[in-house]
């Protein structure tokens, strides 16, 4: 008598991959739980006070008063049409504007000398650490310098004395028609190599052979550097000198502990005015419609930022 054979049946999943871990919601939510500690971190740092502030900036005497009155944009108004404000707004487009240029006209040509061929390797890395010395220091090491160099007894009128370029003493961060230059040009010595470093990579990554196709056509070395070179460096010179743009509008020690915003508001910004308004004449309501205002102007500059970024 012949045994009979169960029929044989397809093997489950579970049978082919017993050790293999069923997808759950559990499962799912485990990159999520990875992400969570930065999340909370980001909100309760950022999102919170940002709401906060624009809150504050749409009520009177708020933090001061203990039930503040909704004024919707009076607190704009009020700040826009603050002759401070707009005094702080001209000096800001003028900071920003003018050390923007500088650094990338500074950075580029110190970049373009450490790459050179002309110099000896011993001679670059010399002159590298000279030039990549004022990003080392602190904005508060860099101000008391300057400070003491721009005083009408420092170091700086001295030498120009001497040169016979000046014939008496000038109070650089003390004259209202000089204060704002000064300040510009400390940012431009203290901002420069950041850019020199960046734009400094991004000449070592261009290929030789560009060089080499374009001075076999014929082109000297301006017209190498106008059509080789700059169209190389495009995509970190728009990065860099957007960057600079929201670094430079955020700056606020450097003014505050030069000059403070003085002398006659003539090196007010926008950090030091918002500051003032908040912890000096305690309108913090103002002072919110100003940093909003501030917050606008730079997620303006962020978008711009954030699109060149995917056009590459």
């Amino acid at each position: 008598m012949t045994s009979m054979t169960a029929p044989k049946t397809a093997p489950t999943e579970e049978q082919v991959a017993p050790g293999r871990p069923r997808s759950t919601v559990a499962q799912r939510l485990i990159p999520y739980g990875y992400l969570s500690p930065t999340v909370l971190l980001i909100v309760v740092l950022m999102v919170v006070p940002i709401v906060m502030v624009i809150s504050y900036s749409f009520r009177d005497n708020v933090i001061v008063q203990e039930n503040p009155v909704f004024v919707g944009f009076a607190n704009y108004t009020k700040v826009l049409t603050d002759p401070d404000f707009l005094a702080a707004l001209k000096n800001t487009a003028v900071f920003i504007s003018v050390s923007t240029v500088a650094h990338l006209v500074l950075g580029l040509a110190f970049a373009m000398m450490l790459n050179t061929q002309l110099l000896s390797g011993v001679t670059k890395a010399i002159f590298r650490i000279v030039y990549i010395l004022p990003w080392l220091f602190t904005i508060a090491v860099i101000a008391v310098i300057w400070r003491l160099l721009l005083d009408p007894s420092g170091v700086v009128n001295y030498v120009l004395r001497t040169l016979g370029l000046i014939q008496e003493s000038v109070n650089w961060l003390g004259d209202p028609g000089k204060a704002l230059w000064a300040v510009t040009f400390v940012n431009i010595w203290s901002g420069y190599p950041f850019f020199m470093i960046s734009l400094l990579a991004g000449l070592q990554s261009i290929p030789k052979d560009l060089y080499e196709a374009a001075a076999v056509d014929g082109a000297n070395w301006f017209q190498r550097f106008l059509h080789v070179t700059l169209p190389q460096l495009r995509p970190v010179i728009v990065s860099m000198a957007v960057l600079d743009l929201i670094w430079t509008s955020q700056q606020f020690a450097l003014i505050w502990m030069t000059t403070g915003g003085g002398p006659l508001h003539a090196t007010e910004m926008l950090s030091t005015y918002t500051y003032k308004q908040a912890f000096s004449e305690y309108e913090f309501a103002t002072a919110s419609a100003a940093a909003v205002i501030v917050l606008l102007l730079t997620m303006v500059l962020a978008f711009f930022y954030v699109r060149q970024q995917r056009e590459r």
